[in-house]
């Protein structure tokens, strides 16, 4: 006989069709349905009450019907009693309970959550029929008190934190002894928040995205394969090759870096992959490239879309085959060097316009992995900010103890087209300039960006004016367009201005009355 069947019949004997059962029978079925009950409603109890979220079952005239163990634990066992008396007190029922939501046919939606007594609880509501019929509302609880008070402590730290900048930052116009007091507890503050915050890879930020970077660099970097990391400049890319370096099992082997785009070909060629005796002109002895030395190692390539056609064939070669070949030689070398490659354009592009050989590029592009520009991950300036003042505070020396509201909404608004490497410049440049120990808007100026296309043609326009006349002439010329400009970048400021062209002020000033340079008569100005 059906499960339904049987209930049936046991609602309604009467309406049974055919013969008269008999009473033994009807009593055995009614006997096993109720230990079928019985065995349901313990497995039910033994289940909830292994859960670690509390749990209810309250009836729709407000009784608590049941409580797991965790439940009984937090609220002790309130069975029976009605649920807003017991839980919070009450003698209406609370708002928007669920027993009253669930009997107006409404459907919870999402999380919740309350306070019952001295306990934050978050919860979800289910209404369903119980086995007698009755119309019951299943309550599942967690408790996150101790999420709350956390997230209460961290609110209060914090305006107890801004309470006492403001404070001592008013307490400084009036006495240097607590200007003094300040600058010591706010540095303990900002180094214990320096401790807390700075990544052990060197990265910084917590964004999603950064995130989603770590993760990657850590799954790949066990692996030998060759890696491409593109992105804009300043995003980071050397950082990354870094990472994943001490990450691989090469650590303890050297890593190399170069720059395909700062030397020429030739000395390219002949740095990776070394060079025999009497190759070229100063050739006296033979001499082992990178690609040698490193062997076991790593050898990072940067702007490896720069590379000339010939060094494309070479580099294949390495890839394809772990081989090389010094400049003017003959003998193949075997090499195992994990080759890490960064370009900031796009070499899929490249290789559409024949710029870019399609086959090493494949070689390259295992393992990609793109760098997001600062602009489309802003969650992570201000811990960078943190970081970049941290890092120049301690190498010029200077007590920065305060950045303004006004300042760090501007440093969020820029579009930071030169990513990562402009806002270090740009807090560098403002910790260099700020006195006092504070920084002002006046000390923080954004790189120009606006002139990029025409600067292409500066080199070569360059290079006609110093042929055009003697070396030593040249080359003083362009001493003194340095220092005018370092001047003008740091506000006509000596003791700055030496600090970064790493002069003595005593070379600086004799240097500048050599070139006709003064303070521009702003020097008063700056008392």
């Amino acid at each position: 006989m059906s499960s339904a069947m049987q209930q049936e019949k046991l609602k309604n004997p009467q309406s049974t069709p055919g013969p008269a059962a008999d009473p033994g029978t009807l009593q055995q079925e009614l006997t096993r349905a109720r230990l079928e009950v019985e065995r349901l409603k313990k497995n039910r109890i033994a289940l909830f009450d292994v859960m670690l979220d509390m749990v209810f079952l309250i009836r729709d005239d407000y009784v608590i019907e049941y409580m797991n163990a965790s439940a009984i634990r937090t609220f002790g066992d309130q069975c029976g009693r009605i649920c807003h008396q017991a839980l919070e007190g009450r003698h209406d029922p609370c708002p928007n309970c669920p027993v009253t939501i669930s009997s107006a046919g409404k459907a919870a939606e999402g999380l919740f959550e309350r306070k019952l007594g001295q306990i934050y609880v978050e919860y979800n509501y289910v209404s369903f029929q119980g086995y007698r019929n009755d119309q019951l509302v299943m309550i599942v609880m967690r408790d996150i008190t101790a999420r709350k008070q956390q997230e209460a402590e961290l609110a209060q730290m914090h305006n107890d934190i801004e309470t006492v900048l403001q404070q001592k930052i008013q307490a400084l116009r009036e006495s240097e002894r607590v200007r003094q007091e300040l600058s010591q507890e706010v540095n303990i503050l900002k180094q214990e928040l320096d401790r807390h915050c700075q990544q052990q890879d060197g990265m910084v930020g917590s964004s999603r995205r950064i995130q989603e970077l770590r993760e990657l660099t850590s799954h790949v970097a066990d692996s030998e394969a060759t890696i491409l990391i593109t992105g804009e400049s300043g995003t980071g890319k050397e950082l990354v090759a870094d990472i994943i370096h001490k990450r691989s099992q090469r650590h303890n082997k050297p890593l190399f870096k170069f720059n395909c785009a700062a030397v020429s070909e030739n000395l390219l060629e002949s740095e990776l992959f070394g060079y025999e005796k009497g190759a070229f002109t100063g050739a006296t002895s033979r001499h082992r490239g990178k690609f040698e030395t490193a062997n076991g190692g790593t050898i990072f390539l940067d702007e490896i879309g720069d590379i000339s056609p010939r060094m494309q064939a070479a580099l294949l070669r390495v890839l394809q085959n772990g081989e090389i070949v010094r400049v003017g030689g003959n003998e193949t070398i075997k090499t195992d060097a994990r080759i890490i490659a960064a370009t900031n354009v796009n070499l899929g592009a490249a290789v559409e316009e024949g710029r870019f050989r399609r086959d090493l590029y494949y070689r390259l592009n295992v393992i990609n992995i793109h760098l997001p520009p600062l602009r489309e991950r802003r969650e992570d300036i201000v811990p960078l900010v943190t970081h970049f003042v941290t890092k120049y505070r301690a190498a010029f020396q200077k007590n920065i103890d305060y950045l303004p509201n006004g300042i760090m909404d501007r440093l969020l608004q820029h579009n930071w087209p030169g990513n990562i490497r402009e806002l270090e410049n740009v807090i560098k440049r403002a910790i260099l300039l700020a006195r006092n120990n504070i920084i002002t808007e006046k000390e923080v100026s954004f790189e120009s960006h606006e002139d990029g296309p025409a600067q292409d043609n500066a080199v070569p326009i360059l290079e006609n004016w110093m042929l055009e006349q003697p070396l030593k002439e040249t080359l003083a010329k362009l001493e003194g367009k340095i220092m005018a400009s370092a001047l003008k970048q740091y506000q006509y400021n000596p003791q700055v201005v030496a600090k970064v062209l790493k002069l003595g002020k005593t070379t600086l000033y004799e240097k500048m009355k050599r070139h006709g340079l003064t303070d521009n008569g702003n020097r008063q100005n700056r008392h």
